[in-house]
């Protein structure tokens, strides 16, 4: 429980901190030095412990659509997303994650679905509309919110796709890994579609440290070893205060303001991804 309670708050927090990170410097060439300097850490602190680069054919495979799918599709979207809209609905876009995974495997590999992860889908969608709703007509930018969902689309196919990253040993050089191939990647489209822009400040230096440490570095250390002790479908459970965390995060760190729908749809979108997340339990 505290391993789950501390992912969520630290993948919620993330979002309040690439806001800032973002207002003052260009979004992929920060998101890439951010991986080269999160993966260096890793791996350095692998090697020390006996760790090496021989890992298994499911970590490599693991390693490579995790780096391009969670590190550069969805968080390098997302980056450049939250130059145009806040924090907090990305947060809230990002939360549909296991509604989109729930529904992904039920639709195309056959996973099953019971009653209540229907109307945890349905209580989930309407979450969703009701927040965009509010958001659209207050003037929320439409291709910002576009770029989030491919990210959450993005990563649900990841969580799909990939099985064993968090066995046969070696976690922590996993981990540094698939942060180098999110760098590689981020970079690559940084050099080509970048003017690079920095105006240095406290406040974008302790971001900036956070993001290495906190949502870099621990959060995926967590949730790797959270996978390992209860399996993923009951790790996934914790997503459902991502919503919630996000959220406040947003208020209380960027002083954004939170709506009477925005409380409304968190709410049902909280309800909808506890009920996905139940009957996907029940259903293994």
């Amino acid at each position: 429980m505290a391993m789950g309670v501390a992912f969520a708050l630290m993948w919620s927090s993330a979002f309040a901190t690439a806001r800032i990170i973002v207002a003052d410097a260009s979004p992929l060439m920060s998101l890439a030095l951010r991986f080269l300097i999160s993966g260096a850490i890793a791996v350095l602190l692998a090697l020390w412990l006996g760790q090496r680069m021989r890992l298994s054919a499911a970590q490599w495979r693991a390693t490579i659509i995790f780096g391009l799918c969670q590190n550069g599709l969805y968080l390098g979207l997302n980056f450049v997303a939250m130059q145009q809209i806040e924090a907090s609905l990305a947060a809230i876009i990002a939360s549909t994650m296991p509604f989109l995974v729930a529904g992904l495997g039920w639709a195309f590999m056959g996973h099953r679905l019971r009653p209540l992860g229907i109307m945890g889908l349905a209580a989930g969608a309407l979450g969703v509309a009701l927040i965009m709703g509010s958001r659209v007509t207050g003037g929320a930018d439409l291709v910002g919110i576009a770029l989030c969902a491919v990210g959450a689309l993005a990563l649900a196919v990841a969580a799909l796709l990939v099985k064993g990253a968090s066995g046969g040993g070696n976690l922590l050089m996993v981990v540094g890994l698939q942060m180098w191939v999110g760098c590689i990647a981020v970079a690559g489209i940084s050099v080509l579609t970048e003017d690079w822009v920095l105006r240095w400040s406290w406040g974008w230096g302790a971001a900036f440290a956070y993001q290495i440490i906190v949502p870099g570095l621990a959060a995926t250390m967590i949730w790797f070893l959270l996978v390992r002790r209860i399996g993923a479908v009951r790790a996934s459970a914790f997503h459902f205060l991502n919503p919630f965390f996000g959220v406040a995060i947003a208020a209380l760190v960027l002083g954004e303001k939170v709506h009477a729908w925005d409380i409304a749809g968190v709410l049902i979108v909280t309800a909808g991804i506890l009920a996905v997340q139940v009957s996907r339990q029940a259903a293994g």
